[in-house]
């Protein structure tokens, strides 16, 4: 036993010391690298008191799960053994793949052996995660290499140093328990799903390589001219001088192509000219992509990206100069036909196919980031896209932490998706409750969006909170901050049943409006008297006083009802109608399509 212990205490060590890998700055396309699929069965053990982590006093262990031990003699004691665990799928989540955890909150450890890797002079290996939600460790061959905290963001480790030419094992300690410092917080109105959720993959990248790029054309371009101007900047993973890189734009610059060299800092930076009538600018009526092929070194790179403008003028928002009207809904990342976390492109097609048959041009992807592949999708289907973090409820604004949290999301997510024409709106939140801490929070993180990307509009779902019997005007400060003024009123479900025809409505401030959330509930096939709560009939009914009332606000200039489809919620408990879904879509989960559908849709069709 004290050989056993000896070896295990080593390897601990080894964790403990000096980490031999470490995350490193997203990378941008990862769909266009050189990927391994780590996709299928991961072996699983759900670990309610932490044991795999911390010792009997909740010190972290120095012979926990992570070392993936196998005892040497027979008499030695080992009281895990990842070979001999249940499996599951990842990507995915442990709710709807193991029955036992349906409710479950806590940790959970995957793991898996990693295909063989061949070590190459100048070449590197990155591990690559889509999403794991929420708190994660990463382990490769015992050793730590990664924590990571943040449920719906990818992020990359180099793990060449730990890796061995064959015989590789990866362990994860995933934790969903909710916090009240964490983003979002400790209370939220959709499900907790736990685990490995979106896509794992190894990169091969160059030592050197290009780690981000942007493509955006010029907003000053949308004015009448010969030509327009698209800015190109690119940046290395290393401060590199002197290394050439190379952008081609074959449906637009044919052969040619443009060589550039790196400054100091890794990076490039410029903008090139394009004849006005070679362009065709990316809209919903039109989602136009050109190819894009960016090289350096041996690593090429291709993209597809569409050119748009997109600025607001008064109290209208502008797409490639032009006043459009965002026939909008609200969504969730839930897989249709049963629920769980959607993480495919099967997934993306089906949610946006209905989003397309309501009539819609645009859609809000609540209340966090997304997977890339609905953003994708809906870039490809001409859908524009409002792209959000989790800054959910009552988050703990005066918390440095909890701030450099939502920060570390917000520039993950601009970083991932920052080439996506359809992505128009950044949103920093969602219903806070109005305070001067929270005006601070959310001050600085509408600042520090417009560092990262001064070519999208932000905005953020605010609450109604000056109403008065039926007059109700918004007030805000952070109206100052925000491009686009946008707030969620539940008139006829949470407040002022049948009263939507006498409400009047005040934004006192010069900018577009966007009604973020509005709608109700029932259960499909539930029919009755439009006073009937839970009914078709009162759902039809509330949509046809809201859409009417919608009409007669000033500034409006699109709008997503919330909700595309039913979703799980745990808040949700109303045995028989709700049984813990969220009833608020006008499909239901399965997609069949409630009668509040039928209005939306005609009155898409007026706008």
């Amino acid at each position: 036993m004290k050989r056993l212990f000896s070896m295990l205490l080593v390897g601990a060590l080894s964790v403990s010391g000096v980490q031999a890998a470490s995350e490193v700055p997203l990378l941008g396309n990862i769909l266009s690298r050189r990927i391994t699929s780590l996709e299928g069965q991961w072996n699983y053990i759900v670990d309610v008191q932490e044991e795999g982590y911390y010792d009997y006093r909740m010190n972290p262990t120095r012979w926990g799960f992570f070392l993936n031990a196998k005892p040497q003699r027979p008499e030695d004691l080992i009281e895990y053994d990842f070979d001999k665990a249940p499996t599951m799928a990842v990507p995915g989540d442990w709710n709807t793949q193991d029955e036992r955890l349906f409710f479950y909150e806590g940790t959970v450890w995957f793991k898996r052996n990693l295909p063989p890797v061949e070590k190459k002079e100048g070449r590197r290996t990155l591990l690559y995660f889509g999403a794991v939600n929420y708190d994660c460790r990463v382990y490769v061959n015992g050793k730590h290499v990664c924590h990571h905290v943040g449920g719906f963001t990818p992020f990359n480790i180099d793990v060449t140093d730990v890796l061995k030419d064959d015989g590789n094992f990866l362990i994860v300690k995933v934790d969903n328990k909710r916090h009240q410092d964490n983003v979002p917080t400790q209370i939220f109105d959709w499900w907790n799903y736990g685990g490995i959720t979106r896509d794992v993959w190894l990169v091969d990248v160059s030592s050197t390589y290009i780690e981000n790029y942007s493509l955006q054309l010029e907003r000053q371009a949308e004015k009448k001219g010969k030509e327009r101007r698209i800015s190109f900047t690119l940046n290395l993973n290393q401060r590199q001088a002197n290394q050439e890189v190379t952008l081609a734009l074959p449906e637009l610059m044919g052969k040619k192509k443009l060589t550039l060299s790196t400054d100091a800092e890794g990076r490039v930076g410029t903008s090139l000219t394009v004849a006005s009538k070679k362009l065709q600018l990316w809209s919903p009526a039109s989602p136009r992509r050109y190819r894009v092929e960016l090289t350096c070194g041996d690593e090429t790179i291709i993209d597809s990206i569409g050119f748009r403008t997109i600025e607001t003028q008064g109290k209208k928002i502008l797409l490639n100069g032009e006043p459009i009207f965002l026939k909008g809904i609200s969504m969730h990342e839930e897989r249709p036909y049963g629920g769980g976390r959607a993480n495919g492109a099967a997934d993306a097609r089906t949610l946006l196919s209905w989003v397309k048959d309501l009539g819609c041009n645009f859609v809000r992807l609540a209340h966090y980031p997304h997977n890339e592949y609905m953003v994708r999708e809906a870039e490809r289907m001409g859908i524009l896209v409002w792209s959000e973090i989790p800054c959910y409820w009552t988050i703990s604004w005066t918390n440095e932490q909890t701030f450099k949290n939502a920060q570390r999301q917000l520039t993950d997510m601009i970083r991932r998706d920052q080439n996506r024409a359809n992505i128009i709106i950044w949103s920093i939140a969602n219903e806070t409750p109005h305070s001067a801490e929270r005006d601070q929070f959310l001050g600085r993180m509408a600042q520090y969006a417009r560092t990262l990307d001064n070519t999208r509009l932000i905005s953020m779902a605010m609450e109604v909170t000056g109403a008065s019997n039926y007059k109700n005007r918004l007030q805000d400060n952070m109206h100052q901050h925000v491009d686009v003024v946008s707030f969620n009123q539940y008139i006829g479900w949470y407040r002022d049943v049948n009263v939507a025809p006498k409400m009047e409505w005040e934004v006192p401030y010069e900018k577009p409006v966007i009604v973020s959330e509005w709608g109700g509930g029932a259960k499909y096939g539930l029919h009755g008297a439009k006073n009937q709560r839970w009914t078709e009939e009162f759902q039809e009914n509330l949509y046809k006083q809201n859409t009417e009332m919608l009409d007669r606000i000033d500034g409006l200039a699109g709008c997503t009802p919330w909700v595309l489809k039913d979703f799980r919620s745990p808040r949700r408990v109303l045995n028989g109608i709700q049984d813990y879904y969220n009833m608020k879509g006008v499909y239901s989960d399965r997609g069949e399509k409630k009668k509040a559908f039928y209005v939306l849709k005609e009155w898409y069709g007026t706008k």
